[in-house]
């Protein structure tokens, strides 16, 4: 078992008995900020049937488009590992930033200066109220993993996310990374 702590930066990997919850079943989340006050992640394994293009049809790219969770999903949020380009980025760690200009990115994107393993767009966000996601740790609803990518998280492949890090907890977890994300159907 990995014994890290919650801060920035971590990734908490979705516990196999979550099951049902549409949103956070099999979930890979970056955790972008905690503190006393909550904290908040981007689910970075679920893509959508999105691109950029799709919701913003004057940026001429084809990045794809990722649930970050349930809140605020009518949002538009990103993730990026070149803070020299986007000005206003705040520093989440390992060279990861989050949001910053998105007038200057629309820009970067169309010029061809921001390509697709630099930046990851989010509708919406995970969010957890003051000591909220204490709790679900406590009751074994996430399983806290060193972010080892550092910044090249950002263009990691979202297909197998939780299963190469369940396999990598090894023990009684492996049995899970080839169940069916619905056990009765089995």
């Amino acid at each position: 078992m990995i014994s890290e702590k919650l801060k920035k930066g971590v990734l908490l990997i979705a516990e196999p008995s979550i099951i049902g919850d549409l949103s956070f079943n099999r979930s890979v989340v970056l955790l972008a900020d905690h503190n006393d006050e909550g904290s908040v992640g981007f689910i970075l394994n679920k893509p959508l049937d999105y691109t950029i293009q799709d919701l913003i049809p004057e940026i001429h790219a084809r990045f794809k488009i990722y649930n970050g969770g349930p809140v605020e999903q009518d949002n538009l949020y990103f993730i990026h590992n070149i803070p020299n380009l986007i000005p206003n980025s705040i520093e989440i760690s390992n060279g990861i930033y989050w949001g910053g200009d998105f007038e200057s990115t629309k820009d970067l994107i169309n010029e061809g200066k921001i390509k697709k393993n630099n930046i990851r767009f989010f509708l919406g966000y995970t969010g957890w109220e003051s000591h909220q996601l204490e709790q679900e740790m406590e009751a074994n609803s996430w399983i806290i993993s060193p972010n080892v990518y550092e910044n090249k998280i950002i263009g990691k492949s979202a297909t197998h996310f939780w299963k190469e890090k369940i396999l990598e907890l090894g023990g009684d977890y492996v049995i899970w990374s080839n169940a069916p994300e619905n056990p009765i159907l089995n």
